[in-house]
């Protein structure tokens, strides 16, 4: 239900791979799109987005590139989904705006938007280095699976 846009995919592969780099190291959009198998185009906007609101560093020139400088650890999951995808809304409604033909008689207009709000306050307390260095949850081979994990 709650799927991330393909672009927040691809800032939130260039920030780890960014982040996996020495501090001071001038990264290219080339350079991580060879390293990862993202599109050029997509990184390269998303790389400009969050250059435009001081993530990146943007260095221009022969030698030019992105320098991370923002610590991934201050800055929020939040933030990074509204740098690329604007205000967070799971819903029309959720913005507050009248934008729904049945905003007047709806019957989940006030839980949608608590589900929202509520969403946004978790986002906002789950930090990029968090989400980029989590670590992945043990999965059942085929056998355990076939017996019931016994």
């Amino acid at each position: 239900m709650n799927k991330l846009n393909r672009k927040v995919e691809y800032a939130l592969m260039a920030l780890k791979y960014m982040s996996e780099k020495f501090a001071g190291h001038i990264t290219t959009v080339k350079e991580i799109c060879a390293a990862t198998h993202i599109p050029f185009d997509a990184t390269s906007r998303v790389m400009q987005q969050m250059a435009q609101k001081k993530v990146l560093k943007s260095e221009q020139g022969a030698r030019g590139g992105y320098l991370l400088v923002t610590d991934l650890s201050k800055i929020s999951f939040h933030e990074i989904l509204e740098i690329i995808d604007g205000p967070m809304q799971i819903v029309r409604c959720a913005s507050g705006k009248k934008t729904c033909e049945f905003l007047a008689k709806c019957n989940m207009t006030s839980p949608l938007q608590n589900l929202n709000h509520r969403l946004v306050d978790f986002y906002k307390e789950l930090s990029v280095a968090e989400v980029l260095n989590s670590r992945e949850t043990p999965r059942l081979s085929v056998s355990s699976q076939a017996t019931g994990g016994k």
